[in-house]
């Protein structure tokens, strides 16, 4: 008879997330590979669509309760607010689990006055976000205890959701590990002092999406050999090239992405003001949810005369998506590294323009060098409006560059970006963990203590 092994619980921010294709992929690959999930999300941000993918996930998911925002309130009103709403779960993990659950509290506490406000009128206040943390970690600790088949927590991002997952491994006494993606491994105000360093210490195994990011990860892990680098994989058959017709408007450029500073966006639209001073034809789509830079790269087209041939175009779901790619000529990310640390580790939607046979301009930084080498999967460019547009004209107009980057790009997705052999390797950790697998390790308790 075949021994049951446990399931892994995924904890996410938010799920399903439009601009977060890559998790609900990875879940329904892991399913498909065998892998038995259960679900909990930390907000329900009613989406306004989701991809067609997230249909096919079976695993059950959760939504925790609602916790209030903490700006504008103090911490005794917030805890007044919130605390009834939490808890019977964690009355029900302390019973179980006291010195768990007294410890893990004395942590929270700790932290929350080691990264307190400092400086004229901080006053005596604590670092709200780890009581909150706590709360929520605690909720999902006796939610997993009471589904008695999970051995084994996994966080997505390495900031607030990993210190959740955390505080639940402690508090629930299962094992846990986490991804980390870009901005929440770069940016120290996201894991202040040796916060990240602590959570590396505890967990079981961390992935990252790039090489870039597991060396940097590596060189902050005492144990550098449980960072795993695993690429963002994507179906590429269902992401695959269909040559129709051509079009009798002008060749697509195509972009897409959330409208923030670090897409690069505005260097796009500059570009874009060049290639029609050229008199290169061509007309320029952004596809992507509303965001901090939207209204200022409104302002930039209507300033240059581009209102014609710049379109701003709002999120769609990946079925229609995929349609927009199969009629694009070209498609452009120029990602910048912004001052604060905050950038793009590994854009999925690149590997999905690539994947499509769609030829790609973008940025040597973060893993866009591990995806692309330049001039053999696509071009990459390191100066600004001008150069971009100097690619971007070349693809355009130099047929057989074109149709050479296209056929190398889909080539390199498929040998090395094809989700059917990046996730067998992150189902293949997990499955390193759960009950009744082979070389199975010890007890979290082990663990912590090293922590």
């Amino acid at each position: 008879m075949r021994m049951q092994q446990g399931k892994v619980a995924y904890v996410m921010n938010g799920f399903p997330r439009l601009s977060e294709t890559f998790i609900a992929h990875e879940i329904h690959q892991l399913e498909r590979l065998g892998l038995e999930l259960r679900l909990y999300s930390v907000k329900n941000e009613r989406e306004p669509m989701v991809h067609p993918v997230v249909g096919a996930i079976r695993a059950p998911l959760t939504y925790l309760p609602e916790a209030s925002s903490l700006s504008g309130t103090t911490l005794r009103r917030w805890l007044v607010d919130n605390v009834p709403t939490f808890w019977r779960a964690h009355a029900a993990v302390l019973r179980r689990r006291p010195a768990a659950w007294l410890a893990t509290l004395g942590s929270a506490l700790a932290l929350a006055w080691k990264h307190r406000p400092r400086g004229d009128g901080a006053g005596f206040t604590l670092k709200k976000v780890f009581l909150k943390e706590f709360l929520q970690a605690g909720w999902i600790a006796q939610a997993v205890v009471r589904a008695g088949d999970v051995s084994h927590l996994h966080g997505h991002f390495c900031h607030g959701v990993a210190t959740i997952t955390w505080f639940a491994s402690r508090l629930s006494g299962l094992p846990f590990s986490f991804t980390a993606h870009a901005k929440d491994i770069y940016q120290a105000e996201l894991n202040p002092g040796r916060l990240l360093e602590r959570k590396l210490g505890a967990a079981r195994f961390v992935a990252t999406c790039t090489c870039a990011n597991a060396s940097v990860l590596k060189a902050r892990h005492p144990r550098p050999a449980e960072v795993h680098a695993i690429y963002h994989g994507l179906d590429t058959g269902w992401f695959s090239p269909q040559p129709g017709a051509p079009g009798r408007e002008a060749p697509l450029l195509l972009s897409v992405g959330r409208l923030v500073e670090k897409k690069g966006f505005d260097r796009l639209v500059d570009a874009c003001a060049l290639l029609q001073r050229l008199g290169v034809p061509f007309r320029c789509v952004i596809v992507g949810e509303e965001g901090s830079a939207g209204p200022a790269l409104r302002a930039q087209i209507a300033a240059l005369g581009l209102a014609g041939r710049v379109q701003l175009h709002g999120p769609v779901a990946q079925d229609r998506l995929r349609e927009i790619y199969r009629g694009a000529s070209v498609f452009a990310l120029p990602c910048r590294v912004m001052e604060d640390g905050d950038r793009d580790g590994f854009p999925n939607v690149l590997a999905e323009a690539m994947a499509m046979g769609v030829p790609v301009v973008s940025t040597p930084i973060s893993g866009i060098p591990e995806m692309i080498d330049d001039g053999v999967h696509g071009l990459l460019v390191a100066g600004g409006a001008e150069s971009l547009a100097d690619a971007i004209a070349r693809v355009l107009t130099d047929a057989g560059l074109h149709a050479r980057l296209a056929a190398a790009a889909r080539e390199r997705i498929c040998e090395r970006f094809d989700s059917r052999q990046t996730t067998a390797a992150l189902r293949d950790l997990f499955l390193q963990q759960l009950p009744h697998s082979a070389g199975a390790p010890a007890p979290a308790a082990s663990r912590e203590a090293a922590a």
